[in-house]
């Protein structure tokens, strides 16, 4: 007989892709097996491990309005991205009541190639997604929480990989032109080129954005691809080229445009600060498969390379020169995974195992350094760091039922640290080695309604000076050393059921714990290791699909973040995200128009440990409105923060001096505004 194995492509999913293939029904999850494709309207139950796991599609990627690259994640339910500096530089993300900062605890992967970059010198866990290029993406997975064996470091709140295509249905053209400087370009397609495909695309961005001091935020950005064969059977490699530049209007303080010191909320204290970077990647991934088994390999090198300037306290530290920083950060990253899954029939049950290694090495050279108008002044320190890992996991997914299956893993992770500091004190070499097991309880399908039990550990790597420090580098102070691995222990009950025709519903209520909270310090810009935390949360994911011109996206979560032990300075975590909801509506198909309109809500956050401040809730909303003026060529309107609301993308409460302030410091609340109300618009051709 045959078999079809379906992956959901949605991620609360209608649409699939069915991979037929001979003789036999197992367990599995979501092996590709794949010989025939065939889409159609069935939900993902009897597929999905958890109530928070789901894939988006290409078509889904490209009805969203995004300001820059970063917020195609925001495709993941409760998953908040924004800005708290110049557009070069990498998003904040907020997820499952954790101000991730720049990326630490959200494990994100373009194409199997880690982004988080580890020891980074602005933020521990740095993802800049800048060089990602929308029209490429043909596909968004992610996974919550720390239930599944191949997830690693950084996962703990959740896993975001996205895939780009190997062929474009149709060579795309586009200019687009918009307020504040906005100007952008794209070419790519992908002909037949020896019995395979060469996928090749050119991006060049320019935008000012609404500061009174332009970001100048100039981009280059290029994809060369050669692929062969299908999804079950070939290979491709990868070239890909990114390079920016840009200024940063930094987050101030409401007492600066107060005192007349600044314009507006758009201006910036220190205008020098902003940055350069750069990202060349050559990868390559292969895949083979059978009836019974499949083996995928991928493998990269990355150079990358960051010049970021910083200033959060203004004159605070040196009333002369002012308080400016740089953190340059350059380094050559190697990886390797393999997995290999095969599939059996024992003891009257089905079930699939895969076993899987992922490697990883960085060569890296960073620093902070006093500067002026960029300009080096001083230098507080300086390090060579040679960080390496090797993970090993196996899993084995059997449905024991036809109501019941169970996913059980294991996952061991083992770290090398090396630090060579200017400071020979700081210097020496540091390992550890983490096991996690991993647990998931399917139950169901009954009444269309399917029920998970979640359980697992997990981790994230801490900074790996911090795991050789002796001595403050900057105060000469004595310092104590970071645990190199960070545990973190989950678990998750969730539901997930289609009640009403065209309605996908899932529900996960969720508990974190981890050994140290990662903490970003706004007078230091960086994160530091702190105290053990606790979240409890949940999230209610629907989506609504009414006849084949429109769909509805709610989602909605909350989350309790609290520090586990007992301090006078009180318990709450400073940034972690609460409240989040999002309502998004699709419009296709009505004849030559399409459009999309999306309303996102950013609850307030706690700024200190006793809560004794806070920041203001976010409301944005966004939409864009088409036009096929052809089958060959449309054009579109973008419109963001229509309202245009004088809201913040970021708080944060620390002690700054201004310019000419007597007093030695303020306590107070710094911000980055969101941007102002503004348009673009765009013509893009098929070919």
């Amino acid at each position: 007989m045959i078999f079809a194995h379906c992956s959901p492509l949605h991620r609360t999913t209608f649409l699939v892709v069915c991979i037929a293939f001979a003789p036999e029904v197992f367990a599995g999850g979501e092996q590709a097996l794949e010989k025939v494709v065939v889409t159609g309207n069935v939900t993902s139950i009897g597929v999905a491990d958890a109530a928070s796991v789901g894939t988006v599609t290409q078509k889904q990627l490209e009805a969203r309005t995004v300001y820059r690259p970063g917020e195609l994640l925001e495709s993941v339910p409760g998953l908040i991205v924004s800005q708290h500096s110049g557009e070069g530089k990498a998003n904040q993300f907020y997820l499952r009541g954790f101000n991730l900062d720049h990326g630490t605890d959200l494990r994100t992967t373009v194409d199997g190639m880690l982004v988080n970059q580890r020891s980074h010198g602005h933020g521990q866990g740095w993802t800049d997604v800048n060089f990602v290029i929308p029209e490429l993406a043909s596909r968004l997975e992610y996974r919550k929480g720390p239930y599944f064996a191949s997830e690693g470091d950084f996962s703990s709140a959740g896993a975001v990989h996205l895939k780009y295509a190997d062929a474009l249905p149709q060579g795309i053209a586009s200019l687009g032109v918009g307020q504040n400087g906005y100007r952008r370009a794209l070419i790519a397609d992908s002909p037949a080129f020896a019995d395979g495909r060469l996928l090749y695309a050119i991006e060049w961005l320019n935008n000012d954005g609404p500061f009174v001091h332009p970001d100048r935020f100039r981009k280059l950005n290029g994809v060369l691809r050669y692929g062969r064969g299908d999804a079950g059977n070939g290979f491709n490699v990868t070239a890909m080229a990114y390079k920016a530049s840009w200024n940063s209007s930094d987050q101030i303080t409401q007492r600066a445009i107060d005192a007349g010191l600044i314009r507006s909320r758009f201006d910036a204290i220190d205008p020098t600060d902003g940055g350069a970077a750069h990202r060349y990647s050559l990868s390559g991934a292969w895949r083979r498969s059978d009836v019974q088994s499949s083996t995928e390999a991928n493998a990269y090198l990355i150079d990358n390379q960051l010049a970021l300037f910083s200033n959060f306290t203004y004159v605070l530290d040196n009333p002369v020169d002012g308080d400016q920083f740089a953190q340059p950060d350059r380094r050559r990253t190697a990886g390797l995974n393999l997995r290999h899954t095969w599939q059996q029939v024992g003891l009257g049950s089905e079930s699939e195992n895969t076993v899987g290694m992922q490697a990883q090495s960085d060569n890296i050279f960073n620093g902070l350094l006093s500067t002026r108008a960029r300009q080096t002044i001083g230098v507080t320190r300086q390090d060579h760091i040679v960080e390496s890992s090797l993970a090993l996991y196996g899993e084995n997914a059997t449905r024991w039922a036809p109501w019941l299956r169970s996913v059980a893993g294991l996952r061991a992770d083992a770290y090398r640290f090396k630090v060579n500091s200017d400071n020979a004190v700081n210097s020496g070499t540091a390992r550890e080695a983490i096991v996690n097991p991993k647990l998931s309880l399917v139950a169901g399908p009954w009444a269309s309604t399917e029920f998970y039990v979640n359980a697992g550990g997990g981790f994230h790597s801490n900074d790996a000076r911090g795991t050789t420090i002796r001595v403050d580098p900057k105060t000469g102070d004595a310092a104590d050393r970071v645990t190199p691995l960070v545990r973190s222990r989950g678990a998750e009950l969730g539901v997930r059921g289609n009640w009403l025709p065209g309605l996908q519903t899932s529900l996960a209520i969720y508990r974190l714990d981890l050994a140290s909270e990662l903490l970003f310090v706004g007078d230091a810009g960086t994160t530091e290791a702190s105290r053990p935390s606790r979240r409890v949360g949940f999230e209610l994911a629907n989506y609504y699909k009414l006849g084949n011109w429109l769909t509805v996206d709610a989602d909605v979560a909350f989350a309790r973040a609290r520090f586990r032990d007992a301090d006078p300075t009180g318990n709450r975590i400073p940034g972690a995200v609460e409240g989040v909801a999002s309502l998004a509506i699709a419009v296709d198909n009505l004849g030559p128009w399409f459009g999309a309109a999306q309303l996102r809500y950013f609850g307030p956050r706690p700024l200190l440990e006793d809560n004794s401040v806070r920041s203001s809730s976010t409301i944005v909303f966004n939409a864009r409105l088409g036009y096929r003026v052809s089958p060959k060529m449309r054009v579109e309107l973008e419109g963001f923060n229509l309202a245009n609301r004088r809201a913040s993308a970021i708080d944060y409460y620390y002690t700054s001096r201004l310019p000419g302030e007597a007093v030695a410091g303020v306590d107070a609340i710094h911000f980055h505004p969101v941007e102002s109300r503004s348009f673009r618009l765009t013509l893009a051709m098929n070919f």
